[in-house]
């Protein structure tokens, strides 16, 4: 099963954005329930990155790497990145994956992978 992180499509002028606000960011005369939930695309280019070498105590892991990735579409979405060596402005393309077990649940998040 293919998991998905959705957008939102204004009914009005087709823009599509990430995450939910209430008014559209484009034409800015949207209500909250004229928007269609559209699934975000999954390749892009990496902004920034960051390598967090203390993370909390629920990660079964001592180093994650998180970076802020431009999808396709032009929003921007900050997710795990399982890259050896990631450098500013390579593609990338996302995975939904587990990111973090708490007791019996499993959250879910963005995963960046080399394109």
């Amino acid at each position: 099963m293919e998991y998905n992180i959705y957008a939102y499509k204004c009914k009005r002028c087709g823009h599509v954005q990430y995450p939910y606000r209430t008014i559209c960011r484009n034409c800015h005369e949207n209500d909250h329930n004229e928007f269609d939930i559209v699934p975000l695309p999954k390749k892009g280019k990496l902004l920034t990155y960051t390598i967090l070498y203390n993370p909390p105590s629920d990660y079964e892991t001592p180093t994650i790497s998180l970076g802020i990735v431009e999808l396709e579409d032009g929003n921007r979405i900050t997710g795990q990145l399982k890259i050896d060596k990631p450098k500013t402005g390579m593609a990338v393309v996302g995975r939904v994956e587990i990111v973090r077990n708490e007791s019996y649940n499993e959250y879910r998040g963005m995963v960046f992978y080399k394109a």
